[in-house]
């Protein structure tokens, strides 16, 4: 029977740069439509895996040179490759074991909450969408930043849950991470150029006995920001995408950017970040670096001149 080291062990070999092990009644609490225990009853262990995101897909963002690294290899490779190929290994691992194990990736929201029915009256309606980031916290990764993002003590907010494999093997759980990454310097709404963030409205979640507190997100504001319909950090936006904005459109004109429509329609199927995570992440991890709240360490200053803005 594999232990949760050698869990681990196997899984960081494959690719995986976070592993962690939630027990299932750390879910306890949540929506039914969102409790992993209704998809796999007799599972003892949730594993979540982390692959980083590297500090350079958003080198030519922060240049405002070249735009398409964040997307393909820090989003779309991720999610669509990486990630279904190491939870692949992990769950043959334990099937080889002798323990069933059910993949979730997180690309699956597409599927989710599209009109299924409850097969019976004590059963949530399929699909069931399980909240990657809250999992990761119960999991023990890290915590839940201002800016809603996952904070881990190695790399800040520079990584994506590639999923997660719910087992009935029985793997020792790693306790909930107690200390403090974000220090509430409000850099993720400052920089924001959507001003997604709000810095006076918070919402909180428990997990594991610990409470998160965020700032309220606007999520209209910020897909908009993210996708470049803000005309300061996007140099696609163009004048009549910029038109159908104040039209209330906002949906149509980001999708009817040329470089966004290219992206959707090909790997990414997913609009581009454009706007390069400005303030949730860039300004978030240039100032978790400087202040050495977190272990990743780098030669040289991330931001070496100013911040453009059209």
């Amino acid at each position: 029977m594999p232990d949760a080291a050698e869990v681990k062990q196997f899984a960081e070999y494959w690719g995986a740069d976070l592993i962690g092990i939630a027990p299932l009644d750390r879910f306890e609490g949540a929506p039914a439509e969102m409790d992993p225990r209704f998809i796999f009853p007799e599972a003892r262990a949730c594993v979540v895996l982390g692959i980083r995101i590297p500090r350079g897909v958003y080198r030519g963002i922060e240049e405002g040179t070249y735009f398409a690294a964040a997307g393909v290899m820090g989003y779309a490779a991720i999610n669509l490759s990486f990630g279904p190929f190491l939870l692949w290994r992990l769950v043959r691992f334990l099937e080889d074991a002798g323990y069933e194990a059910v993949p979730i990736t997180n690309v699956e929201d597409r599927l989710v909450w599209i009109g299924g029915r409850q097969v019976a009256p004590d059963r949530p309606a399929p699909d069931i969408k399980i909240n990657l980031r809250l999992a990761a916290v119960a999991a023990g990764l890290g915590e839940i930043g201002y800016s809603k993002l996952l904070l881990t003590p190695r790399f800040g907010p520079r990584q994506r849950i590639a999923g997660l494999v719910l087992t009935d093997a029985p793997l020792e759980p790693d306790p909930v991470f107690e200390g403090e990454i974000c220090d509430r310097c409000l850099l993720c709404a400052r920089d924001c150029s959507a001003q997604a963030i709000s810095r006076e409205e918070t919402d909180q979640v428990t997990v594991g006995g610990r409470t998160f507190e965020w700032g309220r997100l606007d999520t209209g504001r910020c897909t908009l920001g993210y996708a470049g319909g803000v005309r300061e950090s996007s140099p696609y936006l163009t004048d009549e995408a910029e038109a159908k904005l104040s039209s209330g459109d906002a949906w149509g004109s980001i999708m009817g950017l040329p470089y966004n429509r290219a992206a959707y329609d090909s790997i990414l199927h997913h609009p581009v970040p454009i706007e390069g995570a400005r303030g949730c992440i860039r300004a978030c991890m240039i100032h978790l670096e400087e202040t050495g709240r977190i272990e990743a360490r780098f030669h040289e200053p991330f931001r070496k001149r100013p911040m453009w803005r059209l």
